[in-house]
């Protein structure tokens, strides 16, 4: 079990996020890791019967550290080892365990790159954990772009209450494969109807590419009675700059069943090779993360992916109409 630094006057566990107070700031960290170059390591924490509510993240690294780390609510983690690779995609580690990160019903919490700020939610809002909630376990994953020669010690700190939340909170994350090719401008893209029956109210996003991105963007469409889609942007930012969840557009938006949620990424590649999407520093990647808040229950599936360019455009595989520039 990874260690879990306590840092206020409430009591805690060390196997569970549970407190005694208002509000807890706690602690996972990796346990003295000596990672190799483009390594993915995860490592878990078994939460209490008490459910909790997450409320704020700050990451406990730098990005010369790490290139970023995701944060997971798992039923059950992927493995019962301290650490282990969790790098599906990539070069195993021979001296780790490899398994996925969780073994059953993932779900994304937080994500943080390049030296981001920390995440507070909004007033009244948290992600539900423990308890009677499906998520039994915090994995947190840790992509290290360069090897290091001491041990790391890369967590998140992580405020949490007891105290009910009325507005509970998830993260949708929209996603591509292809292939960026070399010495060219693309765009990849991915589309999904919302298919629940659930209403969403998005906060914040949060955009995510390695080298090659120049642009990431968001947008809910909705057709009209005539077939025409109607364009709303959910956000737009430069992945270059700290990859930090940040206000939506319009606060008072809404997705509903059979609305669209659409996210595209602009690469150049100038260089003298095609670029695949995938897992290591040296490929690319196309995401787009949406936090929002309901009601009531959030959505079972919050992954859209796409295969990504060439192979699918929204005017052709999603037949959309009136795409913004």
């Amino acid at each position: 079990m990874p260690r879990l630094y306590h840092l206020s006057s409430c009591a805690i566990l060390l196997v569970a996020i549970a407190t005694y107070c208002d509000a807890t700031k706690s602690q996972i960290r990796m346990p003295g890791v000596v990672p190799e170059a483009d390594s993915y390591l995860c490592t878990s924490l078994e939460l209490s019967d008490q459910e909790n509510y997450l409320t704020g993240f700050k990451a406990l690294t730098t990005k010369g550290t790490a290139h970023h780390i995701l944060l997971f609510g798992c039923e059950e983690p992927g493995s019962e080892e301290l650490v282990w690779d969790c790098g599906e995609m990539n070069k195993p580690d021979d001296e780790l365990p490899r398994a996925p990160t969780c073994g059953s019903k993932p779900a994304i919490l937080y994500a943080w790159a390049l030296d981001a700020p920390p995440l507070e939610l909004p007033k009244d809002v948290g992600f539900q954990v423990g308890g009677l909630s499906n998520i039994r376990h915090l994995v947190m994953q840790v992509h290290y772009m360069h090897s290091k020669q001491e041990p790391d010690e890369t967590g998140l700190e992580i405020t949490h209450t007891e105290e009910p939340q009325p507005k509970l909170a998830a993260t949708m994350l929209l996603v591509t494969g292809g292939t960026l090719p070399k010495n060219k401008t693309e765009s990849f893209e991915t589309a999904c109807v919302i298919e629940e029956d659930v209403v969403m109210h998005p906060f914040a996003y949060r955009t995510h590419t390695h080298r090659h991105g120049k642009e990431v963007s968001g947008w809910l469409v909705k057709e009209d009675e005539k077939q025409e889609d109607h364009w709303e942007l959910i956000g737009k930012r430069d992945p270059q700059l700290p990859q930090m969840f940040v206000p939506v557009e319009d606060s008072s938006m809404t997705i509903q069943q059979g609305d669209m949620v659409t996210a595209r990424c602009v690469m150049n590649n100038n260089e003298n090779h095609d670029v695949s999407m995938g897992a290591t520093g040296e490929d690319e990647m196309c995401n787009f993360y949406i936090m929002y808040w309901t009601d009531g229950d959030v959505m079972h599936d919050n992954t859209c992916y796409s295969p990504g360019a060439p192979d699918y455009r929204w005017t052709r595989e999603a037949d959309l109409n009136h795409i913004p520039k």
